[in-house]
């Protein structure tokens, strides 16, 4: 009998460390681990040496920032994919790219299964899964946190000193942090009390606004087809633009979010999130969006943006909605070409000014001088058209009513 071969999401933390020398003597199988590297600030020296020590016969460390970001941030900002309108979803936008890889090295390594240290009441089990079993419904996917036999951190930690699996022995973070270059996700600690304020040690990017810079900051960004190419004036390739925007925006406390969040298991959860870049970036789009788009293609964007940021959220990437979604967005950002100005302070993200080739903006038209072109004589003809129905509707009600009040006078019922 073929023995397992199982392809394993590695982070190198407590979990994923117990996952490989529990995995290899439960089901008697080979363990190759899978790291990805989205742009995350996690030190990765080191971690081949602790997966192979931890029992893996085969380690991939995969440094996919610049396809993270061009393949799914980017196409999530054209969208203007912001989940229940707040939160960018640096994490959600993670997942697919994380599981397609997994995919990969499974089927270069004659894989048979897969695994994932996602918790059993988080949203990252679907993604993983359901991400998985899109692009292999044959590989089987694994998720030990749900049925192992540890019921505590505690009991991990005697495991690893059991078995010499090397696990830091500090005191660990109160908080469970998730981070790459489109942002970072913070969980757990005193952040599950909705009452409390995020403390100053929960942040990793971003200093408080109260302590930013007591002067602004100018900011200008370039945008050709919905996709951020420049930063004051100066070209950069897709990582170097983002690192940038997010230091611009980390000194300014730009992109702090406190959100009570509808996950998707069933549950609400407070998460605390911190995404100086994306923040940024996704207002100076909206902006250009602002003066690019047509009007009904704008107000039919936002409803497409809502189902959009939904698929993501929910683990759906690789749904053919998703695709068709973004075949849409993709048309609508053909003329989202142009500068955006901004002015950055203590938290704050304002416009100062924003130019296209493509502007929709006429000031012939716009004015109030006399150099308004506008052909005000027009507006009569235009209201009473545009208002008919509502006119017809009114008065329909009112003869209606009339007629009631005379069958209620000629049958004496009316008091």
């Amino acid at each position: 009998m073929k023995k397992n071969k199982i392809v394993v999401a590695y982070s190198g933390g407590l979990d994923t460390s117990v996952m490989v020398k529990w995995l290899k003597d439960n089901y008697d199988a080979e363990i190759i681990t899978f790291t990805g590297n989205l742009g995350q600030t996690k030190e990765l020296v080191g971690l081949e040496e602790k997966a192979i020590n931890s029992g893996a016969s085969k380690v991939y460390i995969e440094d996919l920032t610049k396809e993270f970001l061009e393949e799914y941030a980017f196409p999530a900002l054209r969208a203007g994919a912001m989940y229940e309108e707040a939160y960018p979803m640096a994490c959600s936008l993670g997942r697919p790219l994380l599981a397609k890889t997994l995919v990969e090295i499974a089927r270069k390594e004659g894989a048979n299964m897969v695994a994932h240290g996602c918790t059993g009441k988080g949203n990252d089990q679907v993604r993983f899964e359901v991400s998985v079993g899109a692009l292999a419904p044959d590989l089987k996917n694994l998720a030990p946190l749900r049925t192992w036999e540890f019921k505590s951190r505690e009991e991990e930690i005697e495991y690893c000193r059991k078995h010499n699996i090397p696990v830091t022995a500090s005191k660990e973070n109160p908080y469970s942090i998730d981070d790459n270059i489109w942002g970072t996700a913070i969980e757990c600690g005193v952040l599950e009390d909705p009452m409390v304020e995020p403390p100053a040690d929960a942040y990793l990017h971003t200093v408080a606004p109260e302590n930013a810079p007591d002067k602004f900051e100018e900011v200008s960004i370039l945008f050709e087809k919905g996709n951020p190419v420049a930063v004051n004036g100066k070209y950069f390739d897709s990582v170097s633009l983002v690192m940038l925007v997010n230091e611009i925006g980390g000194r300014h406390g730009i992109g702090r979010i406190d959100l009570i969040e509808n996950r998707l298991v069933g549950i609400k959860s407070r998460e605390v999130y911190e995404t100086p870049g994306a923040s940024i970036l996704h207002f100076a789009h909206k902006e250009l969006e602002r003066l690019t788009l047509e009007k009904s293609v704008a107000h039919y964007k936002n409803l497409v943006a809502q189902e959009y940021s939904n698929l993501i959220y929910n683990g759906l990437w690789f749904s053919p909605l998703r695709e068709a979604l973004q075949a849409f967005i993709d048309k609508t950002q053909e003329r989202v070409t142009g500068i955006v100005k901004l002015k950055l302070y203590k938290g704050t993200i304002r416009i100062t000014g924003r130019s296209s080739a493509y502007s929709l903006y006429d000031p012939a038209l716009a004015t109030y001088t006399a150099e308004d072109q506008f052909d005000h004589a027009a507006s009569e003809g235009f209201i009473k058209i545009y208002g008919l129905g509502l006119k017809t509707y009114s008065r329909v009600e009112e003869r209606v009513a009339a007629e009631n009040k005379k069958l209620r006078l000629a049958n004496g019922t009316l008091g």
